[in-house]
Parts: C-alpha cells; sequence; structure tokens
C-alpha cells in the first residue's frame, strides 16, 4: 500500500463522477481531484490508463489508475473495506451488484443523452449552466463554453438525435419504475442498509432530482423541456427516495486539493 494520497480524475457534472465522489466520501477518503476540460479528458483517461479507458472517473489509487466508477468502488471496497459498500450476505451482494449494473447500463447512457439533447436545445440556460460548471478559469466565458459543449455532446453522446432522445426519456421512466418496484416497501434496494445499490441509482438519477447535496446548485435551472419532464415526477417515490438518500448519506468528501 502506498503513502500517496488518491487522486480522482473527474467531471464536476458527471453523474459518473458523482457516483465515485459519493463512494469516496462514504468511507471518508481524503482524495485530491483533477479536471480537465471535457473533451480533453479522454486523451488524459486514455493515458492515465494505457488505452483501457476513454473517458471518466479514473482514481489513482496505491500507485495504480483504476477505470469505470464500478471498478472504483470495486477497489476502494478492497483497500477501505469500512464501512461496507457491499453487503456481507453473499445473496444480497450479489443482488446489489446486479442493480449497480442494472442502472449504470441502463439509466446513465439514457438520462445523459435526453438531458444534454434538452441543453442543446436551450441556449439561455445551457450558458447559465456553463458559468457554473466550467472550470474557474473558463466560467465567465459561458458563451463560447456553451456553443463548444453543444458541440461536444452532439459528437460525444448524439445529444443531437431527437428520436434517441425520446427512446432515452422513456429508459430513464422505465428506471424509474424499476427503482420504485425494487424498493417495494422498504427503505433501501437490497437489505436494511445503504450499499453500492443505493448509491448507485440515487447518483445516476441526480440530473433528474437535483438534490441539494448534489454537484449542481439546486437554483440553476435546467433545459425547459427537461424541466416539463421531471415536474409530473416530483411527487413519484422514486424521485423522492433519491432526494432521502442524498439527505441521509451524502456527506461532503474530504477532497485535499482540487483543480
Amino acid at each position: 500500500m502506498s503513502d500517496e494520497i488518491p487522486t480522482l480524475w473527474q467531471i464536476d457534472v458527471s453523474h459518473y463522477s458523482e457516483k465515485a465522489r459519493w463512494a469516496l466520501a462514504w468511507k471518508d477518503v481524503e482524495h485530491r481531484r483533477r479536471s480537465p476540460v471535457p473533451g480533453a479528458h479522454i486523451a488524459v483517461a486514455l493515458w492515465l490508463t494505457r488505452g483501457a479507458q476513454y473517458t471518466f472517473p479514473v482514481l489513482r489509487l496505491d500507485g495504480r489508475n483504476v477505470g469505470d466508477s464500478t471498478a472504483i468502488i470495486a477497489a476502494l471496497e478492497e483497500r477501505f473495506p469500512e464501512p461496507p459498500l457491499y453487503p456481507a450476505d453473499v445473496a444480497e451482494r450479489r443482488r446489489a451488484l446486479a442493480l449497480e449494473d442494472h442502472f449504470d447500463e441502463e439509466l446513465g447512457p439514457a438520462i445523459r443523452q435526453f438531458a444534454w439533447h434538452e441543453f442543446g436545445r436551450d441556449r439561455e440556460r445551457f450558458e447559465a449552466l456553463m458559468r457554473q460548471a466550467a472550470p474557474l478559469a473558463l466560467a465567465r466565458f459561458s458563451a463560447p463554453n456553451a456553443a463548444y459543449a453543444r458541440a461536444y455532446t452532439a459528437l460525444r453522446f448524439r445529444a443531437g438525435d431527437a428520436a434517441a432522445a425520446e427512446r432515452n426519456r422513456d429508459k430513464v421512466l422505465a428506471a424509474l419504475d424499476r427503482l420504485e418496484a425494487e424498493l417495494g416497501g422498504g427503505e433501501y434496494l437490497v437489505g436494511s442498509g445503504f450499499s453500492v445499490a443505493d448509491l448507485t441509482a440515487a447518483s445516476l438519477f441526480y440530473p433528474l432530482v437535483r438534490p441539494a447535496e448534489g454537484p449542481l446548485d439546486p437554483d440553476v435551472a435546467g433545459a425547459r423541456g427537461f424541466e416539463e419532464f421531471r415536474e409530473p415526477l416530483r411527487e413519484r417515490r422514486g424521485f423522492e427516495w433519491v432526494a432521502e438518500m442524498f439527505r441521509r448519506h451524502r456527506k461532503p468528501a474530504r477532497a485535499a486539493a482540487a483543480a
């Protein structure tokens, strides 16, 4: 094991980066953060992982670089086992990991493409988002940043594809249905305590719920089309559950430095 402080390479607004940040916070791991300009981060991720991973998050831990939020949590669970994110019971652990995989694959890409699609149609609110989300040195250039972000998200996430956005809108609703079905009458997705399943679902739903403890200021308005989508969902149990998970379990991370 190394005495080197872990470093999280991340994108501030990314829900997958939020998943990794939350795991670090849950385990109270002091760490540094690095946030290259989105787009440039692809080259950084490829360099850090020797071509294995082309996007963030990437965590440098004990002298090795771990890409992908699921692999990061697995590495943290091994290195910092307390408090655990994996249930002790074998069957419950299997179910928690299956739910992590489900929300990673079915919700994460869908909500990202749909949200960026709606921001691409709302220039004014896209610029407001850039004023908050861009690195400090670039934040005052919100209009050029927004133009760059629209071009980048259109290329990287097919944000300009209206048909894909409609399909992904339905996938987000299906994921909310699945969340509520898995919860049943319980407080948590697996067993009687907070686990990787809860952390994953809540992290990846944060763009919909916009909790105060999340990475975005809830007072910064979302794209109008996305706000129209989320407004009738506020009374859903799954929506309220995500907010409750953030309130209960998303303590501030112990970040040593940011750049």
